[in-house]
């Protein structure tokens, strides 16, 4: 009863810090399918897009992990890393920073690993195959998170099933992403398509 008490006033704080950043973010719980999965996390052009993102996963009341190159786990700040939910990994080994990452898929029932495509806040033509690599080996499902600086809405949207043919399973997940703008405009590899979700704009 104390842990639930606990994660409800968690999601409750959370809910009313959002309101501060001004958005409207869907507080809808992931689908229960995809209780252990990989999320998606775009456009990201600046460190407080992830610090958004946290509040409104942990407002879903979602368990989430991310990925940290292990350099940066000193004290103290190590401590506050893994309170957060990141995990420590070796980068500079693809070999075990898979290793690394299944592992926490794993030995975890329900988590939602956080993944930017880009790997970058800076723009880049194409987003790194990783995330989807990761999906497929594990046997999750990704889930596309979203944190949109135009319609000022984000949340999680369509959930992806890797079919096993990463350029047609790409094409889905870009259309989704279309014209959205991270919080500084120009970074975003896909905000000059077509603005894929016209209906968030209606008033």
């Amino acid at each position: 009863m104390g842990g639930y008490l606990k994660k409800y006033k968690m999601r409750k704080f959370c809910k009313k810090l959002l309101a501060l950043f001004n958005y409207e973010i869907d507080t809808t719980n992931i689908p229960p399918e995809a209780k252990k999965c990989i999320i998606l996390f775009a456009p990201h052009t600046s460190w407080r897009d992830f610090v958004i993102g946290k509040f409104a996963l942990t407002a879903m009341g979602v368990k989430t992990a991310f990925l940290i190159k292990k350099e940066a786990f000193v004290f103290p700040l190590n401590y506050l890393l893994r309170a957060c939910g990141a995990h420590p990994v070796n980068r500079q080994n693809p070999r075990h920073f898979m290793e690394d990452t299944l592992s926490i898929l794993e030995n975890n029932k329900e988590i939602a690993l956080l993944i930017s495509p880009e790997g970058t806040r800076k723009k880049v033509t194409k987003w790194k195959r990783g995330f989807y690599t990761i999906a497929t080996q594990a046997n999750v499902p990704i889930v596309l998170g979203y944190l949109d600086y135009v319609s000022r809405k984000g949340g999680v949207g369509k959930v992806i099933f890797p079919t096993g043919n990463y350029e047609e399973d790409l094409v889905e997940i870009e259309k989704f992403y279309y014209g959205m703008k991270g919080r500084f405009p120009g970074k975003f590899n896909l905000e000059d398509k077509p603005y894929a979700h016209p209906e968030w704009l209606e008033k």
